[in-house]
């Protein structure tokens, strides 16, 4: 008879319209930044073509308030040293093949001493604007004009036109992520349920393994809710909202780990036996109650999912859930019981299973649980005060 493969993952619905995200409003300020930048640059009569002002103020209204400010000054930077290394050439020779070559190469080796790192590219850019037009110093000090133009009206669009949170994003890429481990929990168990075999035992294993990717998902969109709360008029729901979205990530995160050994306790097993047998390599007691623990893990994580999505608050395991999860614990217990003198592989192989139940049951306590710290994003110059700190330190040690 042949295996079913596991159904695939659920796709993601359509992000077009997002729960408390006002339609188009990034578009527009992006829009209304590039505008009033050309028309800026235009009215203080930089180049005859002020094209620098829209396109710097659209590469600095980034996605949030902190971004937009600590990346201004990057774009500033790689932008002015295109300009002047694009000057320098062109005072002596022209626009020629060989000509462009260096001020391409030599761009690069500055943006890379400045560790400009993604905004390498718009050194060279920047010069090769400069380097057409004849690089002339008039040319030249209206390009930096225009840079710092637009670098000011993104600053100011971003500030004014509602700071972003990213709440509302974190919260349902931690929901997908919960639902994704708990269709996967559910396609466990039903494997459990039918004919086991080789195939079906790696293709669950791929597929736990395939939830990294959104597990890494959701922890940038939670980074970049934290960054949005960084000078950020706007940013106390976001301060509110964040140790209750860690507090739940941090535990599907271990949920998924210990998915991950779960699933692979089960294709070790499979393996140790002949590949003709591997229907027996788990009994039906033992896969039974297993999958009884899944549906429980399953359902569980779905209340999850809508802790962290805000439809629901965080309360905890209530006693019942807890007392029927450590009963089918004992219940796999029972069914797994095998001598090691027997068979020491056996035995190794249900306590590492039983000890993955256990730490599903702890981490899915964990999501459920109300957070009891508060948060606040860390002081802006934190990293430069502990460098400056550090280098102290090694001074007085030195001395």
């Amino acid at each position: 008879m042949s295996t079913p493969p596991p159904r695939p993952a659920p796709q993601r619905p359509s992000r077009l319209l997002r729960r408390g995200r006002t339609p188009g409003l990034r578009t527009a300020k992006t829009v209304l930044a590039a505008v009033v930048a050309f028309q800026v640059a235009t009215w203080l009569d930089t180049t005859s073509s002020p094209i620098l002002a829209p396109l710097t103020a659209l590469l600095v209204v980034q996605l949030t308030l902190y971004e937009t400010l600590t990346t201004g000054w990057e774009r500033v930077a790689s932008v002015t040293s295109g300009v002047l290394i694009a000057v320098l050439f062109a005072s002596v020779v022209g626009l020629t093949w060989w000509s462009l070559g260096l001020v391409v190469g030599l761009s690069l080796v500055v943006g890379r001493l400045l560790r400009l790192g993604p905004h390498l590219a718009e050194v060279p850019i920047s010069a090769m604007l400069v380097l057409a037009v004849g690089g002339a110093e008039t040319a030249a000090l209206g390009r930096i004009t225009e840079t710092l133009v637009g670098a000011g009206v993104g600053v100011l669009v971003n500030l004014l036109v509602a700071p972003p949170l990213y709440v509302q994003p974190a919260g349902e890429a931690i929901a997908e992520l919960a639902g994704r481990m708990a269709a996967l929990s559910e396609d466990l168990a039903a494997a459990l349920g039918g004919p086991w075999s080789r195939r079906l035992a790696d293709d669950l294993l791929d597929r736990a393994r395939g939830v990294g990717t959104e597990v890494a998902r959701a922890d940038r969109h939670l980074a970049r809710t934290e960054e949005s709360a960084r000078l950020n008029p706007r940013g106390r729901s976001a301060r509110e909202a964040r140790p209750r979205l860690r507090n739940t990530l941090t535990a599907l995160e271990r949920v998924h780990v210990t998915l991950r050994t779960l699933t692979r306790v089960l294709l070790d097993r499979t393996y140790f036996v002949p590949e003709d047998e591997a229907d027996r390599a788990w009994t039906p007691a033992a896969r039974a109650a297993l999958a009884d623990v899944l549906r429980t893990v399953a359902r569980t994580l779905r209340e999850a999912g809508a802790v962290a999505d805000g439809s629901a608050v965080p309360t905890g395991v209530d006693a019942g859930r807890l007392s029927a999860m450590l009963d089918l614990r004992a219940r796999l217990a029972d069914a797994l019981l095998v001598d090691p003198a027997h068979d020491a592989a056996a035995w190794a192989q249900h306590g590492t299973l039983l000890d993955a139940v256990d730490l599903l049951r702890v981490e899915l306590a964990a999501a459920l649980q109300p957070p009891s710290a508060t948060w606040a994003p860390p002081p802006l110059a934190q990293a430069q005060v502990r460098a400056v700190r550090r280098a102290l330190t090694r001074r007085r040690r030195r001395g």
